[in-house]
């Protein structure tokens, strides 16, 4: 295990807020896409399985990047791949609002979620590598402040430009260009820079820290259960379909304000503990849906879920810059990006099937026991 924590004394504070800024703008672009790229299509009369074809293209472009970042660190600048990366996504961008064609939106699509992953992977690894280990914490939870309110305030662009005539993903091309000019200038004055990695050392990873895997997976799994199959069980129990809407947008708003206070106890309490509470919270708020029925009472349920499941994320990305350092941390955050694509693929599809052999109450109950048992695992490990 490295330490990383005598590498940084003061903090490099030109690269953390181009780090924290080029996030939250993407957040923005990606909670603006996902919706709006389905019901673009869904308008220009494409089936369900088509729209669907078209989100795998953008998964497999994020599976690509992660298996591809030590080529490409290896013969650029990090820093320099994160500007290119912003200006690429801001062309495909571009491109849906340019043209219609369903061939060029799936490339589009893939090379969008290739240079998106980049973008996180590179960004956390520098945030951790420009952070002393006295602030990490509380740097980490702004930067998930960002992520967080960058995917709520995505959506809110829909109703104000509309899904057709491609003026929304025209504007979000034109933002993003703008951050990763922002980020360039940043960028002459930053002391610091992410480590070249290879593909060998993310699989290093895997066996060094199969802790902070398994969190990052788990954060990946509730995420997806609470954002997708949690308004199925909502209007499957007899709520309503605005209802179920709404329980989204109270989950996301509570958690992007919560993180900078997490990031606060994380830096002040031993951070496996932080991290363990978070679990037990996640756990306890999926085994309690089930028995409450007050709609007021399920929004401030659904709050302190959301909160507790992404300051897993935060804990995890906490304690990789605190172990790990150097090369390992891009390796570390790559092997974060695929486990969570791999927790949110099941999250979602796994949930949906156990509420229809079960009932919609087996849905939150097996998600809580799932927590549950990975509670009992991380008191094991702590006691090891």
């Amino acid at each position: 295990m490295q330490s990383s924590s005598s590498s940084v004394l003061a903090p490099d504070w030109s690269a953390i807020v181009a780090v924290v800024l080029g996030a939250t703008a993407f957040s923005v672009a990606q909670g603006l896409t996902y919706p709006l790229v389905s019901l673009t299509l869904e308008s220009r009369g494409y089936s369900s399985s088509m729209i669907g074809v078209n989100a795998i293209a953008y998964a497999a472009g994020m599976g690509a990047s992660t298996l591809l970042v030590g080529s490409l660190t290896a013969r650029w600048r990090p820093d320099r791949l994160i500007i290119f990366s912003l200006i690429i996504c801001s062309l495909c961008l571009a491109t849906f609002a340019a043209t219609s064609s369903f061939v060029v939106w799936g490339l589009a699509r893939f090379l969008l979620g290739f240079f998106a992953s980049v973008i996180f992977m590179l960004g956390e690894a520098w945030l951790n590598a420009a952070c002393p280990d006295r602030l990490r914490g509380r740097v980490s939870g702004l930067y998930g402040m960002g992520i967080c309110g960058g995917f709520a305030a995505g959506p809110l662009a829909i109703p104000l430009f509309g899904s057709a005539g491609g003026l929304g993903f025209a504007l979000t091309a034109v933002y993003l260009a703008i951050v990763a000019f922002a980020t360039a200038m940043l960028m002459f004055s930053t002391k610091t820079a992410p480590e070249p990695s290879s593909t060998v050392d993310v699989f290093r990873f895997f066996k060094a820290a199969p802790i902070l895997v398994g969190m990052v997976y788990v954060f990946g799994f509730a995420d997806i259960a609470a954002i997708s199959a949690m308004p199925v069980y909502f209007v499957k129990t007899g709520y309503s379909e605005a209802f179920a809407a709404i329980t989204v947008t109270v989950m996301a708003l509570p958690t992007a304000l919560a993180q900078p206070f997490i990031g606060v106890l994380l830096d002040k309490f031993p951070r496996e503990r932080v991290a363990l509470a978070t679990v037990i919270v996640a756990a306890a708020s999926y085994l309690v849906l089930p028995s409450v029925t007050s709609e007021i009472a399920i929004l401030a349920l659904l709050a302190v879920m959301g909160t507790a499941i992404f300051s897993l994320y935060t804990c995890a990305l906490t304690m990789l810059g605190e172990r790990y350092s150097g090369s390992m941390l891009v390796a570390g955050s790559a092997a974060f990006a695929l486990v969570y694509a791999a927790g949110s693929a099941t999250g979602s599809g796994l949930t949906g099937a156990i509420m229809e052999a079960g009932g919609p109450q087996a849905g939150p109950l097996s998600v809580g026991l799932g927590l549950t048992a990975f509670t009992a695992l991380l008191i094991l490990t702590r006691r090891r």
